[in-house]
């Protein structure tokens, strides 16, 4: 891959994993782990069983991307225009129903996690053991990839068109900066940052989250149809 095409998907890569990091499912439950350890007066494992989380979000969310791409990679070259086109419909879909979160929260279609997974989640929670905490990690990544993963589906259509190994770096990069947001939270939290303040930012800040969210999303599914349709290219 030339450098000219790395440069536009590095730009594009970085600023849309960053938008999906601010992911309300992962940090809640990052949250929700953090404060029955602290609860439960469990500080001295806090460090290791939070990074045990968020390495199983960050393998099990890589390995669903590297899925996807040899999915897209077996799809007949005249086909695979439509499905772009697909996907693009399908990411300003979702990125309209989050910005109608923006301003009209939990009324209608919402993307989030079931209540029913959700209630799972929150009882898989409450198993502290480290191999309860990494299949913690692993099931969040797997339940939010369909529900809130839009953006990441966008970047592997995008990098599935010419994977090679600089794509999956690009890959890789995604993934690391998608679980940074966790690990700040981590290391705030082990160095005295009481967990309420987190916890009030993210409700503070979950609407506005939902308007970045539905405009990338929207930016992205044009952007997909423009290269399906060979007005740009980023190749």
């Amino acid at each position: 891959m030339a450098v000219e095409a790395i440069l536009p998907k590095l730009g594009l890569v970085t600023v849309t994993a960053a938008v999906d990091s601010i992911n309300p499912c992962a940090i809640g439950v990052l949250i929700l782990l953090i404060s029955i350890l602290v609860v439960a007066k469990y500080k001295g494992r806090l460090l290791s069983y939070g990074l045990a989380y968020i390495f199983a979000v960050f393998l099990t969310y890589l390995a669903g991307g590297l899925g996807l791409v040899y999915f897209f990679s077996k799809i007949p070259l005249w086909i695979s225009e439509y499905i772009a086109i697909a996907v693009a419909a399908l990411i300003i879909g979702a990125g309209l129903l989050e910005i109608k979160d923006y301003f009209w929260y939990g009324r209608g279609f919402s993307l989030s996690i079931a209540p029913d997974m959700a209630k799972r989640i929150e009882q898989h929670t409450r198993r502290i053991t480290l191999p309860g905490v990494i299949f913690l990690g692993a099931f969040v990544a797997a339940v939010e990839l369909p529900c809130t993963g839009a953006p990441y589906l966008a970047i592997i259509t995008l990098l599935a068109q010419q994977f090679d190994l600089a794509a999956f770096g690009l890959l890789v990069l995604y993934n690391l900066i998608f679980v940074l947001p966790l690990i700040v939270i981590l290391v705030l939290t082990y160095s005295g940052v009481h967990i309420h303040i987190i916890k009030k930012w993210k409700m503070k800040y979950r609407a506005y989250m939902r308007l970045l969210t539905g405009v990338t999303l929207i930016l992205l599914g044009w952007l997909l149809i423009l290269i399906a349709n060979g007005t740009i290219s980023l190749i």
